[in-house]
């Protein structure tokens, strides 16, 4: 499967929309937005790179993080800023943009700039919320929760259809095993896959040490590239990476972040591997 929303893309890239192998795409951009100036750098840089390498692309970027364990986790500019600033990277770069929503009152709203609605992993039980961003007519991209086994996904995709979504995605980050920590069996793909829909990789979220940090999460970015390999080699339609100009000096999840530096060689490698299979 590969997302509807994407296909039109594929002709803008020089690429056959009926071929049987789709070109991996890409949602990638900073954890949070951290303010306007370092979202547009990060935008502008991807765009640059997903051009030459002709990768569909939709750039990412929390307006809140409200799934934070600590009170004092940075959690960005909020709703109505947060979606200003995705107005203006969408408009500006001509690129589609994806964010998530945490409670159904945010859904329509959110709708009227987002080209894709994410529903956060922690959140992707709540009928409530699925149901309000179905009935949005946008393109769903639901975070498998890391408490769940990927079989568990057809009730989720069943609930999204059901509430009247045409195009949904499953991306999975990990599963919690033990304390801190999450492992990313690539069974999943397949088993997913199964199921009828696209299936992102979140490569970044799945070296992520939840908690590890003591007040905040910790992470193992050295690590996110040989899954992302990984993932693809298995079967991954897209794949979903964080990346920040320093990451040690993001707002939030930045040790599990590529730098942005690194993004045009990983982007090669995973082209290439894709090409492959």
């Amino acid at each position: 499967m590969y997302p509807a929303f994407l296909k039109s893309d594929l002709l803008n890239l020089n690429i056959d929309s009926n071929i049987d192998r789709y070109p991996l795409f890409l949602i990638s951009g900073p954890c949070v937005i951290e303010n306007r100036d370092i979202t547009f750098e990060i935008a502008s840089k991807l765009k640059e790179i997903t051009s030459k390498l002709n990768i569909p692309f939709i750039f990412k970027a929390s307006f809140d993080k409200a799934n934070r364990t600590s009170i004092k986790s940075f959690r960005g500019p909020g709703f109505e800023k947060g979606l200003e600033i995705l107005q203006q990277i969408k408009s500006s770069l001509n690129l589609k943009v994806i964010s998530d929503i945490h409670t159904p009152e945010q859904a329509q709203d959110a709708a009227e700039v987002l080209d894709v609605i994410q529903i956060p992993a922690f959140l992707c039980r709540q009928t409530d919320l699925i149901s309000a961003a179905a009935k949005t007519g946008k393109p769903l991209n639901i975070k498998k929760g890391q408490f769940l086994s990927p079989f568990e996904c057809s009730n989720i995709i069943e609930k999204a259809k059901s509430c009247g979504a045409a195009d949904v995605s499953i991306t999975e980050r990990g599963t919690t095993f033990g304390y801190n920590n999450l492992v990313v069996d690539f069974r999943s793909i397949q088993i997913i896959k199964e199921m009828g829909v696209s299936v992102i990789f979140d490569a970044t979220h799945s070296v992520q040490l939840p908690g590890g940090g003591g007040i905040s999460s910790s992470g193992e970015s050295r690590f996110a590239p040989c899954l992302a390999k990984a993932a693809v080699a298995a079967g991954a339609d897209g794949i979903f990476i964080e990346t920040h100009p320093d990451p040690l000096k993001a707002l939030c999840d930045g040790p599990n972040s590529i730098p942005l530096d690194n993004m045009a060689s990983l982007l090669t490698t995973l082209v290439k591997i894709k090409e492959v299979i």
